[in-house]
C-alpha cells in the first residue's frame, strides 16, 4: 500500500509537468526507475520501500520529493512517538531493545540503549529551549494552573505544575511546566 501511494504521488507530480516539453514534443519531466531499496521501521516491523525516481531533462532544477517518504526517513512518525511514550511510562533505557523487539519484532535495528540516550538528550535540549522562549509579545486573558501528580515508581510523590493560557480569541497554549 505504501508503494502504491508513493507511485501515485510520483505520477501526479509528472502529470503536473505534462506540458513541459522539448522542441520535438517529448516530455522533459519523466519517470527514471527507482531509488535503491531501503527499509523503514513501522509499527508492523521492517517494510522494504523503493521510491520512484523522476528526471528533469530540461536542467531547470525540478525535483520530486515524496511527502509520504522523505529522503532520509528511517522510522515512521508513529514509531518516533512511541519511543518517548515508552520512556515516560517508565521503561528504562537498558530495557528499550527488549521492549521494542516485543512490539516490532526481533529485527528492530537502531533502537539500542545508546540510541534512546541520544534521543533523550535531544528531548532535554528541546525542553530547555522551550522553557527559555520569550513570551514578550503574547497577550493572555485567562490562565489555568494545576498540579499533576505522577504515578511513576518514585520514592517521593512527584508533582508537575502545569500552566495553560488562553488568548482573547480562545486559543489555548501550554505556557509552563515545572516539577
Amino acid at each position: 500500500m505504501l508503494a502504491k501511494v508513493i507511485e501515485d504521488e510520483a505520477a501526479a507530480f509528472i502529470e503536473r509537468y505534462q506540458d513541459f516539453r522539448d522542441v520535438s514534443g517529448r516530455r522533459l519531466v519523466v519517470r527514471n526507475g527507482h531509488m535503491p531499496e531501503r527499509e523503514i521501521q513501522t509499527g508492523i516491523g521492517q517494510v522494504p520501500v523503493k521510491a520512484p525516481r523522476v528526471r528533469d531533462k530540461s536542467g531547470s532544477g525540478i525535483r520530486f520529493s515524496s511527502s509520504v517518504l522523505p529522503p532520509y526517513l528511517r522510522r515512521t512518525k508513529s514509531l518516533e512517538e512511541l519511543i518517548p511514550w515508552l520512556y515516560l511510562k517508565g521503561i528504562s533505557t537498558g530495557d528499550f531493545s527488549e521492549a521494542l523487539a516485543a512490539l516490532l519484532g526481533p529485527d528492530a535495528p537502531g533502537l539500542s540503549a545508546a540510541t534512546v540516550s541520544r534521543l533523550k538528550s535531544g528531548w532535554q535540549e528541546e525542553h530547555q529551549n522551550w522553557c527559555r522562549r520569550s513570551l514578550a509579545g503574547k497577550r493572555y486573558v485567562y490562565f489555568w494552573v494545576d498540579g499533576i501528580y505522577l504515578q511513576a515508581r518514585m520514592e517521593e510523590k512527584q508533582c508537575l505544575l502545569v500552566i495553560i493560557a488562553a488568548d482573547d480569541e480562545g486559543n489555548k497554549e501550554l505556557v509552563g511546566m515545572l516539577d
